[in-house]
């Protein structure tokens, strides 16, 4: 197994190493959020998007009336979203601000960032809302005179980014495959486990197939309270042991250089093991880099995405792993692999080339996903590795997809027929010897989701 660069692991497990750094924060005391039960899957969509920040939730969401502080910053973030479609039609494009903030306020805002797409012929921007389906009022009407709330500002900001992106075909497609056999249909989306806003919207075929299936399967299901406790226990010592009492003098100096760098104490950190320091220390660089906080990246990767909303539809989600059979694989590296990890992370951390390399490998992918673009994917990722097996290779693929693929060839021998939704990390499809490798050499044909 071919050695991996450990930007080929933030990406694959950036989601998963996270898990120690965000659970103890589930110990603080919760904040309720100001949002309507109803609007939860679309707030959920926006979120997303990079609309609007997630701090709103907590003050006021949907209570007050918007400012026009508020609506101003709704428009700027989807008049970029937008523009970004199609950013020829945005040339001497120039978004005018919020004078009102009225429900027809508001649509008129909006209104005016769809109209250099030439989508509509003639129409009034509450005739446009209506014909989409963005907006349907009550019985009682329309309410345009109304004070507009933030979360329905939203909400209607939401609707019309995913209406505009579904009319042009546009969105990411990801690197995906189908799979069928006997009436059994099987979709297989490679995913990259953390995200940023510009991965949103996903391409309306593909959010269809999930639409359609009758169950979710994932490596690991992130919203297991019950495994991430355990993820969260096995990543630190539980009988008084320290990582200087584990790792040589030069790695604990190393470490104690990088966690200074990212203004972390050596302190809150004593207790955790070689493999889990790796994790946060691969978490604090794509942080710093993408200037996003890693739980908002997480929480913006393609697996997490796909199980929220089976959650919300309740659709049922299955694990073809586990996080406690993760956790198990991470903590199951020997002293010598653990520290190896830590140290190889430590050094990339501390070297600004690396860093940099890494964050535009992993922008590239991004690119690559959103486009749909198997092939560029697969040789960038397999350009990360070099012929040097590892034991890190050895516990990262392998064997992994062998035991994947024949779960995914149980899904398609079985008698009861029905269509599953497969998101497993993307290095899973595209290496040499992948779950689709192993589907084909069982005489299954793997197609391109887009053909």
């Amino acid at each position: 197994m071919k050695k991996w660069t450990k930007g080929i692991v933030a990406s694959l497990f950036a989601t998963v190493m996270m898990l120690s750094t965000v659970i103890p924060a589930f110990a603080a005391e919760p904040q309720t959020p100001d949002i309507s039960p109803w609007a939860v899957g679309e707030l959920n969509e926006g979120e997303k998007y990079g609309i609007f920040p997630i701090e709103w939730y907590y003050d006021n969401f949907r209570s007050n009336e918007i400012s026009e502080e508020r609506l101003n910053e709704i428009l700027i973030q989807t008049s970029e979203k937008i523009a970004g479609i199609a950013p020829e039609n945005y040339n001497d494009f120039e978004l005018v601000s919020a004078t009102g903030t009225t429900r027809e306020d508001v649509l008129n805002g909006l209104f005016e960032i769809v109209a250099p797409l030439e989508l509509q012929e003639g129409e009034s921007a509450v005739e446009y809302f209506q014909d989409r389906e963005i907006i349907a009022g009550t019985g009682k009407g329309l309410a345009l005179e109304k004070p507009a709330t933030t979360e329905q500002a939203v909400i209607f900001a939401t609707r019309l980014v995913k209406d505009t992106y579904d009319q042009l075909d546009a969105g990411a497609k990801g690197v995906a495959w189908k799979v069928e056999n006997e009436g059994n249909v099987v979709y297989l989306l490679g995913s990259i486990h953390v995200g940023t806003p510009d991965l949103y919207p996903f391409n309306s075929k593909l959010v269809d197939a999930f639409n359609e299936a009758d169950s979710l399967y994932v490596e690991a299901n992130l919203l297991d309270t019950e495994g991430l406790q355990y993820f969260n226990e096995v990543s630190m010592f539980q009988d008084g042991t320290t990582i200087k009492d584990v790792v040589s003098e030069e790695t604990y100096a190393k470490l104690v250089d990088v966690l200074e760098k990212y203004d972390q104490p050596i302190e809150t950190y004593e207790s955790f093991k070689p493999w889990s320091l790796a994790s946060l220390v691969s978490n604090f660089s794509m942080s710093e880099t993408f200037g996003m906080p890693i739980e908002q990246m997480a929480n913006s990767g393609v697996d997490m995405y796909f199980s929220t909303n089976a959650l919300l539809t309740q659709k049922p989600i299955h694990e073809l792993e586990g996080i406690k059979a993760q956790a198990d694989m991470f903590n199951g590296l020997s002293a010598e692999g653990q520290e190896e990890y830590l140290v190889d992370t430590l050094d990339s951390a501390l070297n600004t080339d690396s860093l940099n390399g890494e964050a535009d490998m992993i922008s590239d992918w991004f690119s690559y996903w959103i486009e749909g673009n198997v092939d560029s994917f697969a040789e960038s990722f397999n350009s990360a590795a070099t012929e040097e097996p590892d034991e890190f290779g050895e516990m990262l693929l392998g064997q992994r997809d062998v035991d994947m693929s024949e779960k995914i060839m149980g899904l398609l021998e079985s008698e009861k027929t029905a269509t599953s939704f497969i998101v497993v990390g993307a290095g899973h499809f595209i290496t040499d010897e992948s779950i689709l490798y192993h589907l084909e050499q069982n005489g299954y044909e793997v197609v391109p989701f887009y053909e």
